[in-house]
C-alpha cells in the first residue's frame, strides 16, 4: 500500500513539476531523471586518472602535472564522475538556471559510480563546499549541498551542510590564475561553532579545476581537526 501510495505521489509530483533531463533540458515523464539518448552523452573519467585529485591524465603516472607542482595536499584523495566538456552545459543550468532538480540524478549517479571511493574512505561526514551568504541569497540554493543530500542519503553517511561556512566572498575563478586562486581563496572558509567532532570527512563540490578550492577547505577542516578529508566532484578538465 505504501508502494502505491509513493508511485501516485511520485506521478503528481512529475505533472505538477516535471522534470528536466539534465543534457537536453527538455521534459522526462514517467519516473525518469534523464533521456535514453542523452544518458550516452555524458563521459564518464576514465583509468587512468590521477591517483591524487581522480582527473584523466594521458599517461600511466600516478599525479597529474597540477598535483605534481602543488606538492602535498591538504586532502588524502578525490576522485570525479564527469569529463567538463560532456556536461558543462548542464552545470551551467544546474548552478545558475535554476534546475535545482538535476541534484536527484547527478547525486545518484556519483554514488552510484564512485562507491568503491566513497566506502573506502570510511568517512564518518559530508560536507559541501560552500557558497558565500551573498551568493546564497541571489541564487538560491547551493548546488554542492544538494548534490552532498543526495550523496549521504544513497551512502547512508551524515551530511554536515552548516559546518564550514564561507565567510569570504571570492571572486569567480574562472577569471583568475593558478597563484591568483590560491591568494583569492586565503581565509575564504571558517568552521562553525557546533562542537562536532569528525575524523574523516569527504569534501563535495560541482567542478573540480586546480584544486585551490577544495585544498583550502580542507586546510581549514584539518585545522580544526579532521584527520583525512577526502573529495568527490562531479566534474573536472583533464590533466596533464
Amino acid at each position: 500500500m505504501n508502494q502505491l501510495l509513493e508511485k501516485i505521489l511520485e506521478r503528481l509530483k512529475d505533472a505538477v513539476y516535471p522534470r528536466h533531463c539534465p543534457v537536453c533540458d527538455e521534459i522526462v515523464g514517467g519516473g525518469e531523471k534523464i533521456c535514453a539518448d542523452c544518458m550516452r552523452e555524458l563521459k564518464l573519467v576514465k583509468a587512468p586518472w590521477c591517483m591524487s585529485c581522480g582527473r584523466p591524465i594521458r599517461d600511466a603516472h600516478e599525479r597529474c602535472h597540477e598535483c605534481k607542482r602543488a606538492g602535498m595536499r591538504e586532502f588524502v584523495r578525490g576522485r570525479v564522475l564527469y569529463e567538463y566538456p560532456s556536461v558543462a552545459k548542464s552545470i551551467y543550468r544546474f548552478k545558475y538556471g535554476n534546475r535545482a532538480e538535476y541534484a536527484e540524478f547527478f547525486g545518484g549517479e556519483m554514488a552510484y559510480f564512485l562507491k568503491d571511493f566513497i566506502d573506502g574512505t570510511a568517512a564518518d561526514g559530508i560536507i559541501p563546499i560552500p557558497l558565500h551568504k551573498k551568493r546564497m541569497k541571489k541564487r538560491g540554493y547551493n548546488q554542492a549541498g544538494l548534490l552532498a543530500e543526495e550523496l549521504g542519503k544513497v551512502c547512508n553517511i551524515p551530511v554536515y551542510d552548516k559546518l564550514l561556512i564561507r565567510v569570504k566572498n571570492t571572486a569567480p575563478l574562472k577569471m583568475l590564475g593558478l597563484s591568483e586562486r590560491q591568494n583569492n581563496l586565503k581565509k575564504a572558509f571558517n568552521i562553525s561553532q557546533n562542537g562536532v567532532k569528525l575524523k574523516r570527512v569527504i569534501l563535495v563540490d560541482d567542478i573540480y579545476t586546480t584544486g585551490s578550492t577544495i585544498a583550502e577547505a580542507a586546510h581549514t577542516l584539518r585545522t580544526y581537526g579532521v584527520s583525512e578529508v577526502y573529495f568527490v566532484a562531479l566534474a573536472c578538465g583533464e590533466g596533464i
